[in-house]
């Protein structure tokens, strides 16, 4: 059920899915000011939210004047959302002032507090903070309220299973409840009152959904991004005063961004197209050479940008696992497309060669044990090849024969791609497809049919199965059923690596 909630909020961006969820949350917030039920009045909430956004889109257009690239106007009206629940809604000259100076700070972090291109902070915690700092007016965080507890946990929800961050605000939030919990029992609450207290007054919800999960300003490992979270977590119950600055949220979550700065792929990195290859009749690989040394473990993924015209609701930043080993001194990245592609997938696809893109982030944790004698299943749903094809490609290169069982899952035999990273790497390769025929298989590959994948039919394919770690990278649904079934099959450690169809 989970899958196929992601597959289906995967078809819009995250940019959408936000702008429409901070929407909807201002829309609740408007509804229970003209119940009576906020005590935040109607006028001033939709006149913030006209200066918030108005002036966070005009920045974001000027800016990008100025510095000769192109706005990214969704992503400017989401930094003015969000500032609009960070400050108290006023009709006040100096609080819509200190709105606005916010909205104008947050786009300007984008550029001035750069390095090679990728922004280093938060941009609406930065603009909060910086026009904190001028004394004109603080944060309230006035979205930590009762009334809006529930919409803003469905807003964190839907967040939080469309990019799958489970592990990083479930984190942040169990830290950052203990720390406010135990602070407030240490100043004298009862327990149950600082409970309350951490849920209903502090945006824990809100930050650690909406803010905590930006993607460029996450460290690439999973530990890294957990680390992160208990310490905006700690620090958000931590009360301090260092001349103009305060504890705030905003403040814990800069300090948590300079913490994922120093771990991660610092900026953005070029990349050169030098070739296309059509891997299957519906698969097409592309190479890029980068201007700078590429970082990267096989298995993780890069985050690539194409301006286009008129981009349909997907959005022109898309994420792919990197299907080349480092060592290759190319980074490839392989899709399928389909007769409906997005306008991303035709952009990307009709570069000519010498065409430049960008590289917005690269990180991961799908990534091999460290181990080569841990025998390994790897189970591939069409596109979800391409991991396992720079793993293999990597095992192969270093000379490590590791123990490996392929199980590709294709609606053709046509779409099989990467058969010589498999052979090169030694891994026995097991085909679940509807192809009737064994013609067109590679040399020494196995055809289980055209059944359903099921327990038996895995343990008598594999009947070491229980010894093996495995590895799932496919569609969400495909890789929600082939872990329930891998755990019903005895398979104690399973990792998985689902993406969303576009």
């Amino acid at each position: 059920m989970i899958g196929v909630v992601e597959e289906r909020l995967g078809r819009v961006t995250m940019y959408r899915l936000l702008t429409l969820g901070l929407t909807a949350l201002a829309v609740c917030a408007l509804v229970l000011s003209l119940t009576g039920r906020l005590f935040v009045e109607p006028l001033p909430i939709l006149v913030s939210a006209v200066v918030a956004v108005a002036v966070s889109v005009a920045s974001a257009w000027g800016l990008a004047a100025a510095f000769r690239t192109r706005p990214h106007t969704e992503s400017a009206v989401i930094t003015g959302l969000i500032l609009l629940f960070l400050f108290w809604p006023a009709l006040e000259a100096r609080s819509l002032g200190t709105l606005a100076l916010a909205a104008l700070l947050a786009n300007a972090s984008k550029y001035l507090l750069a390095w090679r291109g990728r922004h280093v902070l938060n941009p609406a915690a930065a603009g909060a903070l910086l026009a904190g700092l001028t004394g004109w007016d603080a944060t309230t965080w006035w979205v930590a309220d009762r009334w809006l507890l529930v919409p803003v946990l469905l807003l964190t929800l839907v967040v939080v299973v469309r990019t799958r961050r489970y592990a990083l605000v479930g984190t942040f939030v169990v830290v950052a409840v203990l720390a406010v919990t135990l602070r407030q029992v240490v100043e004298g609450a009862a327990v149950t009152d600082a409970l309350s207290t951490a849920f209903v007054s502090y945006p824990i919800l809100f930050l650690g959904g909406v803010m905590l999960t930006e993607p460029l300003t996450l460290p690439p490992r999973r530990w890294q991004q957990l680390v992160e979270a208990g310490v905006v977590g700690a620090l958000l119950a931590v009360s301090y005063h260092v001349g103009p600055l305060y504890s705030t949220p905003e403040a814990a979550l800069v300090v948590g961004n300079l913490l994922a700065f120093a771990w991660g792929q610092r900026g953005a990195v070029r990349l050169t197209l030098t070739r296309q290859t059509r891997l299957t009749p519906r698969t097409v690989e592309l190479a890029f050479r980068a201007d700078r040394p590429v970082r990267y473990v096989p298995g993780q993924y890069v985050e690539l940008t194409v301006p286009h015209p008129r981009p349909d609701a997907r959005g022109s930043r898309r994420v792919f696992s990197v299907s080349s080993a480092p060592a290759a001194g190319e980074l490839t990245v392989a899709l399928t497309v389909p007769e409906r592609a997005s306008t991303f997938k035709r952009a990307l696809v009709a570069l000519p060669v010498g065409s430049r893109v960008r590289a917005t982030g690269l990180g991961g944790d799908f990534v091999l044990p460290a181990d080569p004698t841990r025998p390994l299943l790897l189970v591939a749903g069409g596109i979800g090849i391409t991991p396992f094809a720079a793993q293999l490609a990597a095992a192969a290169a270093a000379g490590e024969r590791r123990d490996v069982v392929l199980l590709y899952s294709v609606s053709d035999h046509a779409d099989l791609a990467y058969a010589d990273a498999a052979r090169a790497a030694g891994a026995r390769v097991l085909v679940l497809s509807p192809t009737p025929e064994l013609d067109g298989l590679p040399d020494g590959w196995r055809h289980l049919g055209e059944r359903r994948l099921s327990a038996d039919v895995l343990t008598e394919a594999v009947p070491d199965l229980d010894q093996r770690d495995a590895y799932v990278s496919g569609p969400p649904a495909m890789v929600d059923d082939t872990r329930a079934l891998l755990r019903r099959a005895g398979v104690r450690r399973v990792r998985t690596d689902a993406f969303s169809g576009y």
